[in-house]
């Protein structure tokens, strides 16, 4: 019996690490759904005093200051749910919650933000955080057109799209040229071109895929959407569907590209370069 009691504690230990590894396995594998989980009680508690409305796609969660709002923000929802998933070929399995926030400072708290940070609408998460439309929309204009021509929903629906298809695996440059695609595509809506003349200092892929968030912004973005349209125009716009789905699967984005298009990663950026330069 002395014997067998050094052994006892070393497989408990192995057994503890194994299920350890496990765990450490399952969660790798289903880390996008982990964080939506986690996010969604975190949203659930801090928006416990906001009102609900309910569509057919979405829930809408909002303050009382706001309520004249959210027939027209569900409509618009609801088009965008539409229209996007008839591009995309891809509906999520369930509803969607929007948060429409009062003011910027409130938007800006929900993530922690500096509360001077500005924002029309967010992504995060399989949550679209919204800026209310009394705060950027004149009072005395046609609001209902101009939110549905110029708000975010679009754009942060197609935001979700990808991080549903993907699992999570995307490049911040990839979701922002693919978001601003879809919501030109359907509303006609784009910013403002930061570089209407000829510009030399485009980014290399590298420098979006790595450090987005410290670029310039309207650069990196106007950058995003070019390579998109670059994309379509050469191989199709299916060539963007088949990107999602093997990055779904798990792949590298230079595989996914390779796999899509034909064409290596290098060679594609090479070809990109070239063309917004001559």
């Amino acid at each position: 019996m002395n014997a067998l009691k050094p052994a006892a504690p070393y497989k408990s230990g192995v057994v503890l690490l194994l299920i350890m590894v496990l765990l450490m396995v399952l969660i790798s594998r289903n880390s996008q759904g982990v964080v939506r989980a986690f996010v969604a009680g975190e949203t659930r508690w801090k928006t416990a005093g906001f009102l609900e409305e309910d569509t057919e796609h979405f829930q809408i969660k909002y303050m009382a200051v706001d309520g004249d709002y959210v027939e027209n923000i569900g409509q618009t929802a609801e088009d965008a749910y539409v229209k996007v998933t008839q591009l995309f070929g891809y509906e999520p399995e369930r509803k969607t919650t929007i948060i429409i926030y009062p003011d910027s400072a409130s938007l800006a708290r929900s993530f922690g933000w500096d509360k001077d940070e500005k924002a029309m609408g967010v992504y995060w998460a399989g949550t679209i955080r919204l800026l209310s439309p009394q705060q950027w929309i004149n009072s005395n204009a046609n609001w209902e057109e101009i939110f549905a021509g110029e708000g975010p929903v679009y754009h942060e629906f197609a935001h979700l799209m990808v991080d549903d298809i993907t699992r999570g695996n995307y490049s911040r440059w990839f979701t922002e040229g693919i978001a601003q695609y879809v919501e030109k595509k359907i509303t006609g809506f784009e910013f403002q071109d930061p570089m209407p003349n000829k510009y030399a200092g485009y980014y290399t892929f590298d420098r979006l895929e790595k450090n987005f968030n410290e670029l310039d912004q309207q650069v990196a973005y106007r950058e995003s959407l070019q390579i998109i349209e670059f994309m379509v125009d050469n191989y199709g716009e299916e060539c963007l569907w088949m990107i999602l789905k093997c990055l779904g699967e798990g792949n590298s984005m230079d595989y996914a590209i390779n796999r899509s298009s034909g064409i290596e990663y290098r060679v594609f950026e090479r070809d990109f370069l070239e063309s917004v330069n001559q």
